[in-house]
């Protein structure tokens, strides 16, 4: 365990974990491509930052009231402005100058999280909400490979959006990513702060493009023998045969019909991106099927 003024940071070990889903369905497009992370030892808090932290951290008064209840009003600005003063602190030095490499304190990335959580390290509450430092993202296309923040590369309205993680309001085994406002503060959004080595290597990143070609020769094989196949097949095994020929634009449709419906909830799994499989950030443009 490691103590920074206040606040208390636990260990987590280096670890390789696989995020996302390899299912083909259309529905499981926002989780692809699964994809191999490697993160190193890092340090996380147990609790969300509580009103008593912020205080002692900044040299504030404590406050009285509600001190040590999780603090649901700071923006992302507010917690960086919290890690800089952590990181100037006496205690951070020290730590910095017993442990090799160079550390930061911010919010957790989504693999630190998931890693974090997934070692019982700390406990989920129903209805919660938490900050990530990533930057949002519609699927997992250039997520980084080593545990990294991934920065916000959208123009428009979702960059000023950050990644979160949303607890169900009565299951607390079931949450899920997504996104909240960076600077405005909302109910139930709170925060934890991870002390991560700073990762010096070449980035990896998932590639940012899908391979398109081996994606439809796959969708127009499986639509072809789940839905035109059998939509031809059912009237002639019928006794309809003369329909299959005057018929056959509308059986033609109606199982192309039934060919999309299929893909949206099977297709074959997809392959599982690993860490190894990429080289160096020249390879973000390269094609992994999806």
């Amino acid at each position: 365990m490691v103590r920074l003024g206040s606040i208390d940071f636990q260990e987590v070990a280096s670890d390789t974990l696989v995020l996302g889903s390899n299912k083909g369905g259309w529905i499981y497009s926002s989780q692809r491509p699964a994809y191999e992370v490697r993160l190193p030892a890092f340090f996380i808090m147990n609790e969300f930052l509580t009103r008593a932290d912020v205080a002692a951290a900044l040299q504030a008064p404590t406050p009285s009231a509600k001190a040590n209840l999780p603090m649901d009003d700071l923006t992302a600005n507010d917690v960086e402005e919290l890690c800089q003063n952590i990181m100037e602190s006496s205690e951070f030095n020290t730590f910095c100058e017993e442990n090799e490499g160079s550390w930061e304190v911010r919010l957790p990335s989504e693999s630190e999280w998931y890693l974090a959580q997934g070692e019982g390290t700390f406990t989920l509450s129903p209805g919660t909400n938490e900050r990530l430092v990533d930057g949002p993202a519609s699927n997992n296309r250039g997520a980084m490979m080593d545990g990294r923040p991934r920065p916000n590369e959208f123009i428009g309205p979702a960059s000023s959006q950050s990644a979160v993680m949303a607890v169900h309001p009565r299951n607390a085994t079931v949450f899920a990513k997504g996104t909240v406002p960076s600077q405005r503060p909302l109910p139930g959004v709170y925060a934890r702060l991870v002390l991560s080595p700073i990762r010096t290597s070449p980035v990896k990143r998932v590639p940012t493009s899908t391979d398109a070609g081996a994606n439809i020769r796959s969708e127009l094989l499986w639509t072809t023998l789940l839905g035109i196949v059998p939509s031809f097949a059912i009237p002639i095994a019928r006794g309809m045969g003369a329909y299959a020929i005057d018929g056959w634009f509308n059986l033609f449709f109606g199982g192309l019909c039934a060919g999309f419906i299929t893909g949206a909830i099977w297709r074959p799994k997809r392959p599982t991106l690993r860490y190894d499989d990429v080289h160096s950030l020249e390879d973000v443009s390269d094609s992994v099927s999806q």
